[in-house]
């Protein structure tokens, strides 16, 4: 016994009724491939919710995009690593496996401005929203505006609440901005959730024997802080020249930046002074592992 014999209107229908709204518009389409290509039935259905799927991907990953605050949309594959020799593109490679973020460990990309620091952090983010995890990404001085100036205002701990949910953070600017004794106190306090528990990106021109000044002069605050980023902490330093100006160089309208080299002892030292728990933090500069 033969089934009802379905009219083109009425699968329109069917599929509006689903809210298959991609697969609606693409139906023509798929459907005159199916007869040139003779597909089964089971074939053209797969094309057809194939179609769909990738359309409903794409806009989760537009709406993730956005929850995240990104300032623009940048990618791991737009970097130019040519540019800056100086970046170990496999170290990088090796992050965006998001390996990272399973293991709630951290990366700090530090150096100069303008030599793609904010770049990889949101490309690494990207990356992330691709997986389907949870990002946010924030500059130290907005979250530092948004801490309430009461810690006993339940705003406090709602903020502490709300930045250590991401399964992935991203803390951009480090060192632009130098923050007061409550900002500072509050930033401690959410290293310190997020310790061993969601993943962490951190950006700051910067070394680390300058972060003091950052964290409103509190070396003991600042030394705490550190202990809990470094202790399963990746260290990219980026030296290199800047992106920003590197048309003006190629123009020969300004002089080429010599790369800065200055804090790479002092950092080496800080790195090493940090007390070890129970593991080691791996540190890649200037290209080495």
């Amino acid at each position: 016994m033969n089934g009802p014999s379905y009219h083109y209107l009425q699968v329109q229908e069917h599929l509006e009724r689903l809210k298959l709204a991609q697969a609606v518009n693409v139906l023509d389409r798929v459907a005159e491939a199916a007869t040139q290509g003779q597909w089964s039935y089971v074939e053209f259905l797969g094309k057809l919710l194939e179609e769909e799927i990738a359309v409903r991907q794409e806009r989760r990953l537009v709406v993730k995009q956005r929850l995240a605050h990104f300032p623009w949309v940048k990618t791991v594959d737009q970097f130019d690593f040519a540019f800056q020799p100086g970046v170990d593109e496999k170290k990088i490679r090796d992050l965006a496996t998001l390996r990272f973020v399973e293991r709630a460990d951290v990366v700090l990309l530090t150096g100069p401005p303008g030599v793609g620091k904010t770049h990889l952090a949101i490309g690494l983010g990207m990356e992330a929203i691709r997986a389907g995890y949870s990002v946010y990404f924030q500059t130290l001085s907005e979250l530092a505006d948004q801490v309430p100036r009461d810690r006993s205002d339940p705003k406090w701990a709602e903020r502490l609440r709300v930045l250590s949910y991401p399964k992935l953070l991203i803390i951009d600017e480090v060192g632009y901005v130098p923050l007061d004794p409550t900002a500072a106190y509050f930033v401690f306090m959410l290293v310190c959730r997020r310790y061993e528990k969601g993943a962490m990106i951190w950006t700051s021109n910067k070394g680390f024997s300058e972060w003091a000044s950052v964290f409103a002069g509190d070396e003991v605050l600042t030394a705490a802080i550190l202990d809990r980023l470094l202790h399963h902490g990746t260290v990219v330093n980026i030296r290199g020249q800047s992106y920003r100006l590197r048309e003006k160089t190629r123009a020969g309208t300004i002089v080429s930046q010599d790369r800065d080299s200055r804090d790479d002892k002092t950092m080496a030292n800080m790195l090493r002074s940090v007390p070890n728990r129970s593991g080691e933090f791996q540190v890649a500069k200037n290209g080495e592992n």
